[in-house]
């Protein structure tokens, strides 16, 4: 088709091509015919149990016309005889999940369930989820995989969604179908559900080409929360690596989001995504519960907090999380920062004569201190610190080069700010950097600690003052290490001078 509209002459499709897509085509035809089919069942005098579970579930008409929910009645072979009329092949309906092959023919696989058919976001319908009308099991018959269709590949309703989605720039994902169709009817027209499976990469590459943010909400259980976990490590494979944002909308215990809507309303939801966990938080969270239930000490918490920290978060935001994670485990959160390097050993090894060839101890491991983003918030909070802290915290010292252009034109205009607007005006013509202070000031971030005061600002730009001096203190300590092996191997005397020096920083790093 598009070939013809551009007037490009297509290569013939080799006979192997053109038989799966003529498969695939005839698939989609006898989707199509089950899914009127279906429709018209729901609006028949057999559909009445149907009608009246929809009900119950809160669905209006225009809903069930949306959605194209349908009835599959109570018989051996009322699909098949539609599809028959329709010189479908019954062969090929089997292949696509409609029917099933017995020693007495084909019979209708979908039996008194309501239908929910997910379609493609170019129209086709691809699947069929049938749910019971009762308490009976299995709940849901999904379609298998199909030439049409990968189970864990697809998403329900992103053919209603991907519109919302891209006005607003986030998708709401739930586990089941009825649940989406609440969120759609509540007018959450972003939502899409897994359709029966665990969340996967595939779907979330998916959600990825339509939405920026992703909101996942499962079921307020014990399943439903490991859902969110696993789909937490899912989603941050395929969406938070390429610049989305993944938060988890935290249900009541024993509520699903259908439950929930019914319950407490459209506002009550709302107010659940506005106070989602970022996924991190999230993560981060369950592995800190884990280390409170356990019977260690505070010495024994502290590498291990520290560790999961440089696991799970990005490194600028090290030092947001050490503060976090600290109070959660009523910890200093100097202890998690200094926790690595005074854990090794090697570190602060005895000093003995040395191997010509070798070196005295293991260099220390060290991380650069992440402070960046904080300083700039706490100046955007109360601008007239920076000319307090302008010759206490050095331009230089900033490695990320958006924060410290930032950094150094507030400093540089340290006298005449007053108010959060006046640096705002500062970079008025600067729209990348008032991109950066805006989601840095934003009321909802979650990479910027909020402080209360004045005292406190001062306090935190105290202890980056004492890190920064820290910082120099390790570094002039590894210089002397290195100039004290040169001179032991090359059979140089070690000044006292030096020597002085060196004792005098591992003296203060071992405190």
């Amino acid at each position: 088709m598009l070939a013809a509209k551009a007037g490009i002459q297509l290569e013939p499709e080799n006979p192997q091509a053109a038989r799966a897509r003529n498969e695939r085509e005839a698939i989609y035809e006898a989707n199509r015919i089950s899914t009127a089919y279906f429709a018209r069942m729901l609006k028949s005098d057999l559909g009445a149990p149907a009608r009246a579970y929809c009900e119950r579930r809160g669905f209006s008409e225009a809903t069930i016309e949306r959605f194209a929910l349908g009835y599959a009645p109570d018989s051996w072979d009322g699909l098949v005889a539609e599809l028959r009329r329709n010189d479908v092949d019954l062969a090929l309906a089997a292949k696509a999940g409609l029917v099933k092959s017995g020693q007495r023919g084909y019979y209708d696989f979908y039996r008194d369930r309501l239908m929910v058919p997910t379609y493609a976001t170019t129209g086709e319908v691809l699947a069929f989820g049938g749910r019971t009308l009762g308490d009976g099991e299995p709940k849901y018959l999904n379609t298998a995989t199909t030439p049409v269709y990968t189970k864990g590949s697809h998403l329900y309703a992103l053919n209603v969604a991907r519109r919302a989605a891209h006005r607003e720039r986030t998708l709401i994902v739930v586990e089941g179908y009825l649940d989406c169709i609440a969120l759609h009817q509540a007018g959450f027209e972003n939502a899409v559900a897994a359709l029966g499976t665990s969340f996967t990469e595939q779907q979330a590459s998916e959600l990825r080409k339509y939405a920026e943010y992703v909101y996942l909400c499962f079921d307020g259980d014990t399943a439903g929360n490991a859902a969110a976990t696993k789909a937490v490590d899912t989603a941050s494979k395929a969406i938070e690596h390429t610049g989305s944002l993944v938060r988890i909308v935290m249900l009541p215990p024993g509520e699903d989001p259908d439950s929930f809507i019914r319950s407490r309303g459209a506002e009550a939801f709302r107010a659940l995504l506005e106070s989602a966990k970022p996924a991190i938080e999230f993560k981060i969270d369950a592995e800190v519960d884990r280390l409170r239930s356990g019977f260690d000490s505070p010495a024994k918490i502290a590498p291990k907090a520290e560790a999961l920290i440089r696991e799970l978060a990005p490194r600028e935001e090290w030092d947001r999380w050490r503060v976090y994670v600290a109070g959660r485990l009523q910890v200093n959160p100097d202890d998690l920062r200094n926790s690595r390097f005074l854990a090794n050993t090697a570190n602060f090894a005895p000093r003995t004569a040395p191997s010509v060839t070798g070196s005295r101890h293991a260099r220390a491991s060290i991380e650069p201190f992440s402070f960046e983003r904080e300083v700039v918030g706490i100046l955007l909070e109360e601008p007239t610190l920076a000319a307090e802290y302008d010759g206490r915290i050095a331009a230089e010292r900033f490695r990320n080069e958006v924060y410290r252009r930032i950094y150094e034109r507030i400093v540089e205009a340290a006298g005449t700010l007053h108010a959060t607007s006046d640096i705002f005006g500062l970079f008025a013509e600067d729209q990348a950097s008032l991109e950066v202070l805006a989601a840095v000031g934003s009321r909802d971030r979650s990479s910027t600690v909020r402080y209360g005061d004045s005292e406190e600002r001062r306090a935190h730009l105290d202890r980056v003052v004492e890190r920064l001096q820290l910082d120099d203190a390790r570094q002039r300590y590894r210089e002397l290490s290195r100039l004290i092996d040169e001179r032991l191997n090359t059979g140089r005397p070690v000044s006292q001078e030096l020597r002085g020096e060196y004792d005098a920083l591992l003296a203060r790093l071992k405190k």
